[in-house]
């Protein structure tokens, strides 16, 4: 092996050290990614008798896998905001949704409608915040 030059120092760099540590940088920012992808950004969640545990993605992704005992309320659904409206304001509401862009967007409608609601994020943010099981 020849030693490069590098342009910078004006010094040999050895090229099996760029490389090491090229790949080194790449392993540890693979790792940081990796672990911050696992990290849920949902504090956990109280499901108490009262806590109603809302879907609101369509009826076909509701039917793919959904928390235990969630109700499906599609928000894509023009009746969404009707459906709000019958809401018993004395519950507590989880929403979640698939990714939590949904989820955001009913949260806020249902915030409105002056109902206490807590945003789950998507589903499996949700499965772990509540610690409810998807099922089918």
């Amino acid at each position: 092996m020849f030693p490069k030059s590098s342009a910078a120092t004006g010094t040999a760099v050895p090229r099996r050290s760029v490389l090491r540590s090229l790949s080194l940088g790449a392993a540890a920012l693979a790792l940081a990614l990796g672990v911050s992808g696992c990290a849920s950004s949902v504090a956990p969640v109280e499901v108490g008798a009262d806590t109603v545990i809302v879907d609101v993605r369509t009826p076909a992704e509701y039917a793919t896998g959904h928390l235990e005992g969630a109700v499906n309320l599609d928000l894509q659904s023009p009746s969404f905001d009707e459906a709000v409206d019958e809401l018993d304001a004395d519950v507590d509401y989880v929403v979640y949704c698939q990714s939590g862009n949904r989820s955001a967007q009913a949260v806020s409608v249902m915030v409105d409608a002056d109902l206490t609601v807590q945003d789950a994020g998507g589903i499996d943010e949700a499965a772990n915040a509540t610690g409810l099981p998807v099922v089918p």
